[in-house]
């Protein structure tokens, strides 16, 4: 194989140890191969880095195994160019299984130009990646939380949830509180609503009537203070988050002009995908990325599965929340796109095609700095006009109706 890089190094990188091998011009037109083993300690990494520096090494390749290659790339990003590659992409050949043959054959590869580096965002993106992707865990949890919350007021026999709309509001935490605190009168439980919900008062005495004793008090009352706990979580990290995203407030500001698209959706857009869209040439290879697309697998002349590819699972969820607002905004390109495909296609492929048009838009959008411009709900009917009067033409005429067509003047 023609050689592309002169002086090539991978990395095959375990919880423990990282197998480095690397490949140097040797006598006349050899190639000489050294291999050498480093813990993943701080100190072995600083080794590896002047290992590698004393061979004058011009790349570095390793596979994204978990989490395990970011300590890696932290300790060599600022010294050589670093190639992080899809275990996926990278085919083994026949033969022994081993870190030295894995490191060898990467090392090869990588010498021959035949690896494609995957996309890894800048140092701050980083940063902010992981504020988002915890804070949607805590998110996560707190909605689980609060489910368990309802299954045991189930076990009590009191029907709070179905009077009052949100049993974590106002009205609905003091009643607990109350509850936890020892009070189980209907009476003065029901007392406690507040606004609107006082006009369900008679409501409120029959559902509160339930059979709440001490074991129950500790249970639930251990459920409203991890709530109490996971909510100050999550508003120390939304705090942080604005901190961090700050350098990049005019995209989030670009991006939240779209429909359905909140300021957290935004910060979550811009730590999956960054803002530097030169990254992805199109915004059908964005879409591509990050798996919302249909896959392509066509062979003998014949498309076989379209199964999308897997991606980001964090900017699919933000996207599906974005979407699902977006759908629900009237006169809307984005509603009439969705009312359009959902009677053929579904609503889990329509949603997804509406996920894929706001991919694209940020795409555009960052690359252009320019704000969102809906094209309207009518946008597919005035498309192509004479089509739909065709169509509706057609069916007239299939239910027996001789049909006349007649311009109407223009408004002056």
């Amino acid at each position: 194989m023609e050689t592309v890089v002169e002086r090539p190094s991978a990395l095959d990188v375990h919880k423990e140890q990282v197998t480095a091998c690397v490949r140097v011009p040797g006598k006349g037109r050899s190639r000489e191969q050294h291999v050498a083993e480093f813990p993943t300690t701080v100190a072995g990494l600083l080794t590896l880095r002047d290992w590698l520096a004393a061979f004058g090494v011009e790349q570095v390749v390793m596979e994204a195994t978990g989490v395990f290659w970011k300590p890696v790339w932290a300790i060599l990003e600022d010294e050589f160019d670093c190639v992080l590659v899809n275990a996926r992409h990278v085919k083994q050949v026949p033969g022994r299984k081993t870190d030295v043959k894995d490191a060898e054959w990467l090392c090869q590869l990588a010498e021959a130009g035949l690896l494609r580096a995957s996309f890894v965002p800048p140092k701050p993106i980083r940063a902010l990646r992981n504020l988002t992707r915890y804070r949607k865990t805590q998110i996560q949890e707190r909605a689980r939380e609060a489910n368990r919350l309802h299954k045991a007021l189930e076990d009590t026999g009191i029907k709070l949830d179905c009077v009052a709309t949100d049993i974590l509001g106002v009205s609905g935490r003091a009643m607990l509180d109350a509850l936890v605190s020892g009070t189980t009168d209907p009476e003065i439980l029901a007392d406690l609503a507040r606004g609107k919900l006082r006009k369900k008062i008679p409501a409120l005495k029959e559902a509160l009537e339930g059979r709440f004793d001490h074991l129950h008090a500790v249970w639930i009352g251990a459920i409203l203070a991890h709530l109490d706990f996971l909510d100050e979580q999550i508003s120390n990290l939304t705090e942080a988050i604005g901190e961090q995203i700050a350098p990049f407030e005019k995209a989030v500001e670009l991006l939240c002009t779209i429909h359905g698209v909140q300021r957290r959706t935004a910060e979550v857009i811009i730590a999956e995908i960054g803002v530097d869209m030169s990254i992805f040439p199109t915004a059908k290879q964005l879409a591509s990325w990050a798996g919302q697309c249909p896959g392509n697998d066509q062979s003998a002349g014949r498309r076989r599965s379209g199964k999308t590819r897997k991606g980001s699972k964090w900017l699919d969820w933000a996207l599906e929340e974005a979407a699902m607002a977006a759908i629900r905004t009237n006169d809307s390109y984005l509603a009439a796109q969705y009312a359009r495909l959902r009677p053929r296609r579904g609503h889990k492929k329509a949603l997804g095609a509406v996920k894929h048009s706001i991919l694209c838009i940020c795409w555009h959008m960052l690359s252009t700095g320019e704000l969102y411009t809906d094209l309207g709900g009518d946008y597919f009917r005035k498309r192509d006009p004479e089509r739909i009067t065709k169509r509706l033409i057609a069916q007239l005429e299939s239910l027996g109706h001789k049909v006349t067509l007649e311009e109407l003047p223009q408004a002056a």
